[in-house]
């Protein structure tokens, strides 16, 4: 057991060759930007995931900085913080009250279930219902509020994708250019 854990501690896995470590690697970056566009498959850590098994499976030869890791994580937290939280950005930011962002996000976790049309309509839903109810607003201004709701969804989707091709990226230039 004890040469196991030193054998992954040291950062190579002696079985495992260099093309089919780039195959795996590639293969998940692949997968990873894949997610970044599909809402139900959780791409940054994908693209966390490629860097890892590159170095597990190459060690000190696979390039992959300490940095990077550090990088790639912090990314991986603001894009789940940010594709949690955009539809109640947007509520905010077209004028909705804080029960219009709560109910963005409500909605927003309740349409996860009902891909892909429950990614817009949840946000909306909730956010107008809890506007409408809580806030007592009249529909003209729960609707707005309910239609931030979908831009911020659209909007933190496309920092979602922003942020997994410069996850690719910087994993790309620190094996290639820097490692």
């Amino acid at each position: 057991m004890f040469d196991l854990i030193t054998e992954f501690s040291s950062g190579a896995l002696p079985v495992v060759g260099m093309g089919l470590a780039w195959i795996v690697t590639v293969s998940l970056l692949l997968l990873g930007l894949v997610g970044s566009v599909v809402p139900f498959l959780p791409g940054h850590l994908i693209l966390f995931f490629a860097a890892l098994s590159h170095w597990l499976m190459l060690g000190d030869d696979s390039g992959v900085e300490w940095l990077t890791f550090t990088v790639l994580a912090v990314l991986l937290v603001v894009s789940q913080v940010l594709e949690f939280m955009s539809g109640a950005m947007g509520t905010r930011w077209f004028g909705g009250t804080r029960w219009g962002a709560t109910g963005a996000i409500i909605g927003g976790t309740f349409g996860l279930f009902f891909m892909p049309i429950g990614l817009f309509l949840g946000p909306l839903i909730g956010a107008m219902l809890c506007e409408f109810i809580f806030a007592k607003k009249k529909v003209k201004p729960a609707t707005a509020s309910g239609v931030g709701s979908v831009v911020g969804t659209v909007a933190g989707l496309a920092v979602k994708v922003v942020i997994g091709v410069t996850m690719t990226l910087w994993l790309i230039v620190d094996i290639i250019w820097i490692g």
